[in-house]
């Protein structure tokens, strides 16, 4: 009989939220040390959330071995090890700041929170718990893609050669129909903004991460579509929907945002995000063209990247399509054999393993705090712009002031 080997000491995870996010963050804690080596192991020690009954069941499904209805329980609690935050964006600066400050290392799912001012606080409270060992990240979970992960490498590489142009599209339709719920996402207090900080983020963050530039400024306009909803009932956890009811609220976000950017390069980008695009489902598209080839992708086929050989032969050239399962991929190698494709819930995973390791080793994870209040930055400029019809606005904070958001 064989004995097994000692297991890496525990790492207690208390989680806030359990909605859509709480979910996926739950199953990646579950799943990572099963599939990566990791130097602590992921333990699911206390869930938090504002409904008992729905709380519980929660828990019970997602495995975590005891709840509270108080967030604040998580922070003074000296077995937990890290918070991880998947509430609506408005109570992000106060979740995080206490856990910080009490030493916790700190997940905190984006956009980092709804407005400039608010992810300041939380970066610099970041910067002051680095010191003492805290480690804190944001989750834009889609850098973890291994066809995104492999772009980003080929980019470096320089297979593009010059960026000359950037183009991203996140493209849903959740929100089609005029008689779909009110849900938080739609409610400005909460959300802070619609398509452009829900599914917008990830494409700014993905094309600054992947070119290795950063957004200068932006000239871009916000439109809302459907202006009420149908009422929602009792929310489910942190989060929830709840079931339709006859009266209609007001929406007071956006559906669809469109933006042209400038990156610090002088390389221009177009952005466009919505929940109103019929037919698709989770469209987040990005494409790099280069002075010696293009690169481009799509979420709906997560396992392929496109790329384009300028410098090949006349007779030779056209998009190939890679297929991002090979040993050599980004954490593909952790998986399955060649051709088994992952699905969206390995990006969380990968970003888990990717946060625990950053924790064991004493390193700083990527995305940081910092990098998310820049995407902040980014989104703040877009509003400005469409709501004073300005031209463009700079995302520099020494040159501009706060938005509406």
């Amino acid at each position: 009989m064989t004995t097994p080997s000692t297991s890496p000491r525990p790492l207690r995870i208390g989680m806030v939220g359990y909605g859509f996010m709480g979910a996926a963050h739950s199953h990646a804690w579950r799943t990572a040390h099963r599939f990566f080596e990791l130097p602590l192991t992921p333990v699911l020690a206390t869930l938090a959330g504002r409904t008992e009954a729905t709380l519980v069941a929660a828990a019970e499904r997602f495995g975590f071995a005891q709840t509270t209805t108080r967030w604040q329980d998580l922070v003074e609690d000296p077995e937990i090890d890290v918070i991880d935050i998947c509430t609506p964006g408005d109570t992000h600066v106060e979740i995080a700041i206490a856990a910080l400050a009490a030493g916790k290392h700190v997940l905190c799912e984006k956009p980092l929170a709804n407005s400039v001012e608010q992810s300041e606080q939380m970066t610099t409270a970041a910067a002051q718990a680095r010191a003492q060992g805290a480690r804190t990240m944001c989750g834009f979970s889609y850098r973890r893609t291994p066809a995104l992960a492999y772009a980003r490498q080929l980019v470096a590489e320089g297979a593009v050669g010059e960026i000359r142009q950037v183009r991203a599209q996140y493209l849903q339709d959740w929100l089609s129909d005029v008689d779909a719920p009110m849900t938080w996402r739609l409610d400005r207090d909460k959300a802070g903004s619609g398509a452009l900080g829900d599914i917008g983020a990830h494409i700014v963050d993905l094309t600054q991460w992947i070119t290795g530039q950063q957004i200068a400024s932006v000239s871009g306009t916000l439109q809302t579509v459907v202006p009420t909803r149908p009422a929602a009932g009792t929310a489910q956890g942190l989060g929830g929907t709840g079931e339709a009811s006859g009266e209609r609220r007001e929406v007071t976000v956006d559906d669809l945002a469109l933006f042209t950017a400038r990156f610090d390069s002088g390389v221009l980008g177009s952005f466009e995000a919505t929940r109103m695009a019929q037919g698709r489902k989770n469209a987040m598209r990005v494409e790099i063209n280069g002075s010696a080839g293009s690169i481009a992708f799509d979420f709906e086929r997560m396992n392929e990247l496109e790329v384009y050989d300028a410098t090949a032969p006349a007779g030779r050239q056209g998009f190939t399509r890679i297929l991002t399962t090979e040993p050599e991929h980004p954490y593909a190698a952790h998986w399955w054999p060649t051709g088994h494709g992952l699905g969206y819930e390995h990006t969380f995973t990968h970003q888990i393993a990717d946060l625990v390791t950053a924790i064991g080793e004493g390193t700083d994870p990527s995305p940081s705090f910092e990098e998310a209040l820049q995407v902040q930055r980014v989104l703040a400029a877009v509003e400005a712009s469409a709501s004073d019809g300005s031209s463009w606005r700079s995302t520099d904070p020494e040159t501009t002031q706060e938005s509406t958001r």
